[in-house]
């Protein structure tokens, strides 16, 4: 008889930490993602904060969460803010946006990141820095960024080659950056979907 009790509740138990979490404000909460210890996976943590979801990056930086597919394993959370008439992200002093390597999220490989306000040395490496490239239609176009025009910029496509923990911005280097998830060249840069996707591995 005892066998049986302890075997329901290891039943319970498994079928409560499957659950998914209660709506945050209107989004969904899909499981794994977890707001509490009572729903959801742990590993899998966000942040439900005055009726809107978002993400805690390793350097302990809060970006909003955008959207979620849980479909596809992904979710979208909200570039940094460029602080007024600067070229500054709001995430300069941590050094950019870090993901803890021994959580199940990584950045995925749909995001074009423009780096904005860099120094001569970005040029030694592989990046677009043309007149051509991403970042001067987001420079002449988008109003936070009218602090860093007619500064060097580059754009990148996050690919598996690169780290997908990191995206590294700082003094000396390039000091501000946004990312648009899935570019598509002939799009306006109104029609852009700004936003960092990061994708996440299914709990085994």
């Amino acid at each position: 008889m005892e066998l049986v009790i302890f075997l329901l509740l290891v039943s319970v138990a498994q079928v409560s930490s499957l659950t998914p979490c209660p709506k945050c404000g209107s989004m969904e909460v899909p499981y794994p993602l977890s707001t509490d210890d009572s729903c959801g996976d742990p590993r899998y943590k966000v942040y439900c904060k005055n009726g809107g979801l978002e993400f805690l990056s390793a350097g302990g930086t809060y970006y909003e969460v955008l959207s979620i597919d849980p479909s596809a394993d992904k979710l979208i959370i909200s570039p940094p803010m460029i602080q007024n008439n600067t070229c500054y992200s709001s995430d300069l002093s941590v050094g950019g946006l870090s993901l803890d390597e021994n959580l199940p999220f990584n950045i995925s490989t749909h995001n074009t990141v423009i780096l904005l306000n860099c120094s001569s040395n970005i040029l030694l490496s592989p990046l677009n820095c043309s007149s051509n490239s991403f970042c001067r239609t987001y420079e002449d176009n988008a109003v936070e960024a009218r602090g860093c025009r007619n500064t060097l910029c580059c754009h990148y496509l996050k690919d598996s080659a690169m780290t997908s923990h990191r995206i590294r911005i700082r003094d000396g280097g390039c000091t501000a950056y946004t990312s648009v998830v899935n570019i598509e060249p002939s799009n306006p840069v109104g029609s852009w979907n700004y936003g960092i996707e990061l994708q996440w591995v299914r709990p085994s």
